[in-house]
C-alpha cells in the first residue's frame, strides 16, 4: 500500500476516535435538552442511588447484614467517585481547562493525573475492602447471581457502554 494512503487512513482513524471520544464524553455528561449524570440534583442522584441499592437487594435477597455491607460499598464508592471528581465543575470543566488556551496545557493535564492517581491510591484500599466484605457475606447462590449478572452484560454496562438485555 502507498505511504500517503496508510497515512490517510491513519489519520481518519485517528480524527474518528478523537470524535467518538468526545461525542462519548458529551454524551455522558449530558447535552441541551439531554441531562447527563453530572447535571442532576443531589437529591435526585440520591434517590437514583437509594432505588439502584432496592432493586439489587431485592434480585439477590440479601438480608439485613448484606444490606447493610451493600450500603457501606455504595457509600465508599460515592466518597471515591467524589474524591475522583475534582475540582466543581467536575471532568468537563477540566478538560475544557486543558484546551482553552492556543495549546493543550500538558502541566495542568499532569497535575490532574498526579491528583486523580492519588485519590484512587488513597481511595483504593477501603473500596476494595467493601466489596469484598459485601462479596463475601454473599451466600454461594448468590455470588454466582453476581457473576452471571456480569457475564450475561458483560459487565455493569454491557459491552462497549450500552445497556444489556433486563433480565
Amino acid at each position: 500500500m502507498k505511504v500517503w494512503i496508510q497515512r490517510t487512513l491513519a489519520g481518519v482513524l485517528g480524527a474518528s476516535v478523537l470524535l467518538g471520544g468526545l461525542s462519548a464524553f458529551a454524551a455522558a455528561n449530558g447535552e441541551p435538552g439531554r441531562p447527563g449524570w453530572g447535571q442532576h440534583s443531589p437529591e435526585e442522584r440520591a434517590a437514583h442511588q437509594a432505588k439502584m441499592l432496592e432493586r439489587i437487594a431485592s434480585r439477590l435477597q440479601l438480608d439485613a447484614a448484606q444490606k447493610a455491607k451493600l450500603d457501606t460499598l455504595a457509600a465508599t464508592m460515592k466518597a471515591q467517585r467524589e474524591a475522583m471528581g475534582g475540582a466543581a465543575g467536575g471532568p468537563r470543566a477540566e478538560l475544557q481547562s486543558l484546551i482553552s488556551g492556543n495549546s493543550f496545557d500538558r502541566n495542568r493535564a499532569q497535575v490532574l493525573l498526579q491528583q486523580k492517581t492519588q485519590a484512587l491510591q488513597t481511595s483504593g484500599p477501603q473500596l476494595i475492602n467493601a466489596m469484598g466484605d459485601f462479596y463475601d457475606s454473599l451466600r454461594p447462590e448468590q455470588q454466582q447471581q453476581v457473576r452471571d449478572f456480569l457475564n450475561r452484560r458483560g459487565g455493569p454496562r454491557g459491552h462497549h457502554g450500552e445497556r444489556g438485555p433486563r433480565s
